[in-house]
């Protein structure tokens, strides 16, 4: 499967020659595709408060975005073009929870979401560059990709989006449905709709560092505990009594000195922070939960984690959801399977304490063990 996503390379050959270095064109990379949702289902989503959307319109160089949700007349203008965006389409969507992850080559743990956009006749967000990976898979329609590797990201002024004001392509290509692009960070690409169109974007994490350390920050504020209180036994009189003395700061600077960390800790904050969910999702309990016991039955026809969930592990430990989870030595095996797979289509093998957790799991909305009980 990834062989044919790929145009005929291996992820290792994908991975050595193009991840992060340069754009690769793939001429039906998915056979026969022309997207999980329709036109009208896009509308729901983008129409829905609790999903994030971006409306977007231009004429010449104004430029104007209307984030969600979107209202249904502006769905219907014929003025100017225009495309709608909706994020995060594999938490509403079980297809497109599938067609993320078919992506999987890439860990978990730098996968985003899918984004899909349509487009009437010459819509597009400009051209403009990202700071992380993307895939981008052709569902309807055609859509023509202008890339520039140009160095200059000068941006037009007082614009609502990052529109660059020199733009310079050195590829022009044509995608039809099943056709795939991929472009690396800080490639500037414009995507213009040829007609009524559908693109899925598949999308990375790229935290900056400067998050990476204030998010780290904030998990050893939670983490860390030093003894005792600020004391100066040796305190002398100041000239000046306003003055920050450099005895307290010595004083001060030698207590923090105690705070260190380890490899260990960060593995901690990565597995913590990495599977946090975002901030507008929540999980749905069932309505009537099954019994442990009648779980544990239903449970011969597979258990499924929630496109909301994130389930990953590192070296014996396991995080699912912002949360370290505890996993019995026995079972860390079957539940590797889990994360990695995010199916599994039987629990045998798993211990008391491993078939308890996965109903715990079920119980909070963070799995599911079939179709008809996700409702």
């Amino acid at each position: 499967m990834t062989n044919t996503l790929l145009g005929g390379l291996s992820a290792e050959e994908f991975l050595a020659e193009y991840w992060q270095k340069k754009p690769l064109l793939v001429r039906q990379a998915v056979p026969g595709f022309t997207g999980v949702v329709t036109r009208e289902e896009i509308f729901q989503l983008a129409r829905d408060p609790d999903v994030e959307s971006r409306y977007v319109t231009h004429d010449n160089h104004d430029w104007e975005v209307i984030r969600g949700p979107q209202k249904a007349a502006d769905l219907r203008n014929k003025k100017r073009p225009w495309t709608v965006l909706v994020q995060g389409l594999n938490l509403f969507c079980p297809d497109g929870d599938a067609l993320l992850h078919r992506f999987d080559f890439i860990p978990q743990a730098r996968l985003d979401d899918l984004m899909v956009s349509y487009a009437v006749d010459g819509g597009g967000v400009g051209p403009h560059f990202d700071n992380y990976d993307v895939f981008l898979l052709q569902g309807i329609g055609q859509r023509r990709w202008l890339l520039s590797d140009q160095d200059d990201r000068s941006l037009i002024e007082d614009a609502p989006l990052k529109i660059l004001q020199d733009f310079r392509p050195v590829h022009d290509w044509v995608l039809n449905p099943g056709d795939m692009l991929y472009l690396p960070p800080q490639w500037a690409h414009n995507g213009i709709a040829i007609g009524e169109c559908t693109t899925y974007s598949i999308g990375f994490r790229s935290p900056t560092y400067q998050e990476l350390a204030q998010q780290f920050l904030g998990y050893l504020q939670e983490a860390i505990q030093l003894d005792g209180i600020y004391t100066d036994p040796d305190l002398r009189r100041q000239a000046n009594s306003a003055e920050i003395g450099d005895a307290m700061v010595d004083r001060v600077a030698e207590s923090l000195r105690r705070i260190t960390w380890s490899r260990d800790d960060v593995r901690r904050f990565l597995g913590a922070y990495l599977t946090e969910p975002k901030a507008h999702i929540f999980f749905d309990s069932p309505d009537e939960p099954l019994e442990h016991d009648d779980f544990l039955d239903a449970c011969a026809e597979g258990i499924s984690l929630d496109p909301r969930s994130l389930l990953l592990f590192t070296e014996g430990q396991f995080f699912l959801n912002g949360e370290p989870v505890h996993v019995e030595p026995c079972d860390q095996a079957i539940l590797q399977g889990f994360a990695d797979r995010r199916r599994l289509d039987s629990i045998a093998g798993l211990s008391e304490e491993g078939t308890a957790l996965l109903y715990d799991w079920y119980c909070c909305g963070f799995a599911h063990v079939s179709d008809d009980l996700m409702d």
